[in-house]
């Protein structure tokens, strides 16, 4: 094991460079799989005719799948339709479809977790459907759903390193490169990898603890003022 080779500075700066890359990808795949994984998560959740059994049908189908498959799917089978991405446009189209599906359940879950007779109450008092989900049942809901969405976050920065096989530049790509023909670095390029990714996605995990401690002690300060239970309908409308 060369640990002074394997970590030489032409080194590190290659694997940096790819490091970038996994963030970026990473990034941008987590808001938009979000966005649209909450917008599936809720059509799914309010029963729409016919549309909710669509979305339905079409993220069970995704959440079934390889993420592999899919990737191999976005980059080489569109081709064959005439849509020719390059590896980071199909790289990021793969992961948000498959954490799409994803994260739609984790929302639905969320919702549905949330007692009916909410919805009932808040309707009965006035509130649109609308208003009802926007300011009663999705930031109860949202407190439920920080830690398997940040678990499915971590997921997804890891899942990247599957996008080597169409030969996205990403870190786990960029070490492949750096031990490619010199076996002493392997140990040294991959200890260094696992350190990074560790560094990163226990870094989710803290700040995940913090803002549902955060949305804790904030839901506890609104019922105090209110002199209601924070869950309750009452206190949710008082705040």
């Amino acid at each position: 094991m060369d640990f002074i080779g394997a970590y030489s500075s032409g080194n590190l700066g290659y694997l940096f460079k790819g490091f970038l890359i996994t963030l970026e990808i990473a990034v941008i795949s987590i808001i938009l799989s979000f966005l649209i994984g909450s917008l599936l998560g809720t059509i799914r959740y309010a029963k729409i005719p016919v549309l909710s059994k669509v979305v339905a049908v079409i993220v069970e189908t995704i959440r079934n799948l390889p993420l592999l498959l899919i990737i191999f799917f976005v980059y080489f089978g569109l081709r064959e339709v005439g849509l020719k991405l390059e590896i980071i446009p199909a790289a990021i189209m793969a992961l948000t479809i498959f954490e799409s599906a994803m994260i739609s359940e984790i929302v639905r879950s969320g919702l549905n977790s949330i007692e009916k007779g909410q919805i009932e109450a808040a309707r009965s008092s006035g509130l649109t459907y609308i208003q009802t989900m926007w300011h009663i049942i999705l930031p109860q809901a949202l407190k439920r759903m920080i830690p398997p969405l940040v678990s499915q976050f971590i997921s997804l920065l890891k899942d990247t390193s599957l996008a080597v096989v169409i030969t996205l530049p990403e870190m786990f790509h960029n070490a492949q490169g750096i031990y490619n023909g010199n076996f002493n670095f392997v140990i040294p390029i991959f200890l260094l990898v696992a350190i990074i990714y560790f560094i990163v996605n226990y870094a989710l995990s803290l700040v995940a603890r913090a803002l549902e401690k955060r949305l804790d002690t904030e839901g506890k300060h609104r019922g105090r003022g209110s002199g209601k239970n924070p869950k309750s309908l009452s206190g949710q409308l008082s705040s």
